[in-house]
């Protein structure tokens, strides 16, 4: 429970700390470049992975109620591992996997009340009123690492010539705790799953 608690709480509060930051000191498109590889690039998702649209209100209202109904299934899952003693790696994994949904559905849940727009100039925190309501607020992503930034060359069929990006998509800490956590299921399965194999056959 305490690995759970540990991990939970350290990546709700990077994440947050680097949103509200983000929100509170950037305007919408703004760039800092730290490294030609990494740089801060601050986007808001308006809806769901790569920034995709869903039906439009009505359809950001249903896929926050989804990831709300998903979190709950994930907090289970987490509190059955933890009470089975289960491998601490399948523990890690999932409080990553958690702590992440949890941290982008805080920016979906109140984000849109909470800021004002960060359109033309920095959002100000608790503004009489937010960009949107309760429940369609936008996920603030500002990690970006173009870590190959080139044009191709002429003589590739099709592309040559065309510019192109690798790895191109902006995320926030929040996306790299899920993924990490998938990661680590992913390629550690056998033995984070190994101790509850090991159980249901004892029984």
């Amino acid at each position: 429970m305490k690995r759970a608690v540990l991990i939970i709480s350290i990546v709700l509060l990077i994440d947050q700390i680097s949103k509200i930051y983000i929100k509170t000191h950037f305007f919408l498109g703004q760039e800092v470049v730290v490294f030609d590889w990494f740089r801060i690039h601050f986007l808001e998702n308006n809806g769901m992975a790569w920034g995709a649209e869903f039906g439009g209100k009505t359809g950001k209202l249903f896929l926050t109620i989804f990831r709300l109904i998903a979190i709950c299934g994930i907090g289970y899952w987490l509190f059955t591992v933890i009470r089975d003693k289960a491998s601490w790696k399948l523990v890690t994994a999932i409080s990553l996997i958690f702590a992440g949904a949890l941290g982008n559905i805080i920016d979906s849940v109140f984000y849109g009340a909470f800021f004002g727009n960060s359109y033309h100039g920095v959002a100000q925190f608790m503004p009489e009123e937010g960009y949107s309501s309760f429940f369609h607020g936008k996920v603030v992503d500002m990690l970006y690492f173009p870590l190959i930034n080139t044009d191709l060359p002429s003589w590739i069929p099709y592309f040559g010539g065309q510019h192109f990006t690798f790895f191109d998509p902006v995320f926030n800490v929040a996306d790299s705790s899920i993924t990490i956590g998938v990661t680590i299921l992913i390629f550690f399965g056998k033995k984070a799953f190994a101790k509850a194999d090991e159980e249901v056959l004892e029984a």
